[in-house]
């Protein structure tokens, strides 16, 4: 695919993933190497990437993303009162229920995780986090390259030690997400709604045009 289609295209799936069709283990594999190709500050790649095929693992993980999940969802619901009508607020919530309802169905979890812990300042926290989402993202747009779509959710994330426990995931490393892997049952995606550029982008001051 051209370069600024898959940039332009590269969606949260949750909906149009294929539950039935098997994702090679060769072509996860080509993703994750291209996802090790991300910047990394001070190069020290202190990634780690948990795959996860083996359904009994898939299910008891699936049960905590399940359970918070849910919870947040009826959070969302209550919150939006009668805005929960609208057709964005509708689409939005019944793909997030979609996949909470098939997880465990997803061929695929991939787990990043980050050696150490996150310090709780702005600017070293911003640095922690920078040294895995870069990768996060070239591991989908890799994964989109190729037909396949995932979506980053944090739900079992509330529940980490918990899901570390399962995975066997040591003392000092952080999980910072959990991205379903599936081919996509679509072709292709459409560029999404976003607010106009001259909205969100100011040159030099906040609040001046960039033009």
């Amino acid at each position: 695919m051209d370069i600024d289609h898959v940039l332009s295209t590269t969606r949260a799936v949750r909906r149009k993933l294929d539950l039935e069709r098997p994702v090679e283990p060769e072509v996860l594999e080509e993703c994750l190497r291209l996802a090790l190709q991300a910047p990394t500050p001070g190069n020290v790649q202190a990634w780690r990437w948990l795959v996860v095929r083996d359904q009994g693992v898939k299910e008891r993980l699936g049960a905590i993303f399940r359970e918070v999940g849910e919870a947040y969802l009826a959070d969302r619901e209550a919150a939006a009162g009668d805005a929960v009508t609208q057709p964005s607020v509708a689409r939005a919530l019944a793909s997030g229920r979609h996949l909470i309802d098939v997880i465990e169905r997803v061929p695929v979890f991939v787990i990043p995780c980050l050696e150490g812990r996150p310090a709780g300042e702005n600017a070293l926290d911003a640095a922690f986090y920078g040294g895995i989402f870069p990768a996060v993202w070239n591991f989908q747009l890799a994964l989109r390259s190729r037909g396949l779509g995932s979506t980053l959710t944090t739900y079992h994330l509330t529940r980490e030690a918990e899901a570390a426990e399962i995975l066997g995931v040591p003392d000092g490393y952080t999980q910072v997400g959990l991205l379903p892997v599936a081919y996509t049952t679509t072709p292709d995606f459409k560029p999404a709604a976003r607010i106009p550029l001259a909205e969100v982008a100011f040159s030099d001051h906040w609040g001046t045009p960039l033009s």
